[in-house]
């Protein structure tokens, strides 16, 4: 494997803090995007639920592409790129008439997405490297401080769209796309050029990333993590309403796990470090097995009055939360073990695109069958129990997979 290009020490400050904007300036417009399509599009449940998956979509399938792009043609490029390319997904969003723009509006949005989220990783591992060269932050630290940055962008995120969302749909995009073209000039500056010479011309093709079986076979594992946690927004509504809750219960919950990402991500990180990404993996994935467990112990079940009722999806939320919180930096702190600097771009897009496509034929899989689990009887505990046997395989997989690379 070759080694990694020294980072600037500017690198990881400016990348946090890219996170930290951008998730701001996302989180800020599309929790919102549903709402406008119904109330002001005045468009069908099924057309709204095509537009947002279409949007998830472009953004998930398209990882793998943009990080290719940024190990051919210097991140910095592909950074701008998308940030320029959300810009215009917003300005669609806002200026649209019709369903069309709106459509290709919602998939800019994801192909920007798609550029810059791959390629900001890909300079944090770089960085990360060189940091942990000199005996400072670990590679890991810096993913569980990017983690930290992103979720506090993502509270803040709706806070500030929910101001503007008084002043109608439009101002909001314009708001969300004003923060990206701040960001474009920040990063403009800040980001350090691509270096050109005779590496560049020997890039590997993207997907030369596939001929690696323990790679693949790492990623189909890990898959199953951004499937579980993408049940915070499909099923723990399903166990707030059986319970007999409603959607206001979802700001406290969510609120939860924000909390305990802020306050317990770095330290959890530091703990996963001392103890090894390889063998945090699996218990990071049993941890999310438990949480869907855990609401199966109560799916048939009369819900209690008062707030005792929320406990399983207190729960879930906390179980998926601390789960989430040993496993991401731990993997991502593993792809350099898999990668060339020259394809590192693309691993860490192979990473995301691999959990988008699971996250989509889960939800095809687990739509209907959590239909189930709205009232409480002997069958709503089935959904739960597949739930949990996703991540279950996925520990004992990792478990063998990264055995060589114990250290």
């Amino acid at each position: 494997m070759l080694p990694l290009r020294p980072a600037t020490t500017l690198w990881p400050p400016v990348l946090l803090g890219s996170q930290f904007v951008f998730n701001i300036g996302f989180y800020a417009v599309v929790p919102f995007l549903a709402i406008f399509l119904r109330d002001d599009m005045l468009l069908s449940g099924g057309v709204i639920g095509l537009v947002l998956g279409l949007r998830t979509f472009s953004q998930q399938g398209m990882f793998i592409l943009g990080g290719a792009l940024s190990d051919r043609y210097g991140a910095k490029i592909v950074i701008l790129s998308g940030c320029i390319i959300r810009v215009a997904g917003y300005l669609l969003l806002a200026f649209g008439q019709s369903l069309w723009p709106i459509i290709l509006g919602a998939c800019l949005t994801g192909i920007g997405g798609a550029l810059f989220s791959p390629s900001i990783e890909a300079l944090l591992a770089k960085a990360g490297t060189q940091s942990e060269a000199k005996g400072k932050r670990s590679r890991a630290e810096w993913f569980a401080l990017f983690a930290v940055c992103g979720e506090l962008g993502a509270v803040l995120g709706p806070v500030a769209g929910a101001l503007l969302a008084g002043l109608g749909f439009r101002q909001v995009a314009l708001a969300g796309a004003g923060v990206f073209v701040v960001a474009l000039v920040v990063l403009f500056f800040c980001l350090p050029a691509a270096r050109h010479g005779k590496r560049a011309l020997s890039i590997l093709p993207w997907w030369t990333t596939f001929r690696q079986p323990r790679f693949v076979a790492f990623i189909i594992a890990y898959s199953s993590w951004l499937l579980s946690y993408n049940q915070l927004y499909l099923a723990l509504p399903v166990e707030i309403q059986r319970s007999g809750g409603n959607e206001k219960d979802l700001g406290p919950l969510f609120m939860l796990a924000s909390v305990l990402i802020v306050t317990f991500q770095l330290p959890l990180a530091r703990f996963a470090r001392r103890v090894g990404a390889v063998r945090i993996l699996p218990a990071g994935f049993l941890l999310l097995s438990a949480a869907f467990a855990s609401v199966a112990v109560f799916a048939a079940t009369e819900p209690p009055e008062g707030w005792l009722r929320l406990l399983p999806s207190a729960s879930l939320v906390t179980l998926l939360t601390l789960g989430q919180m040993l496993l991401v930096p731990s993997a991502k702190d593993l792809i350099p073990h898999f990668a060339e600097e020259s394809t590192l771009g693309a691993h860490y897009g192979a990473l995301a695109t691999a959990g988008g496509i699971a996250v989509l034929a889960g939800n095809l899989l687990f739509g209907s069958l959590l239909d189930r689990a709205l009232v409480p009887s002997a069958q709503a505990i089935y959904p739960w129990l597949l739930l949990a046997l996703f991540p279950l395989c996925s520990a004992i997989a990792l478990k063998i997979i990264c055995r060589p690379l114990r250290q």
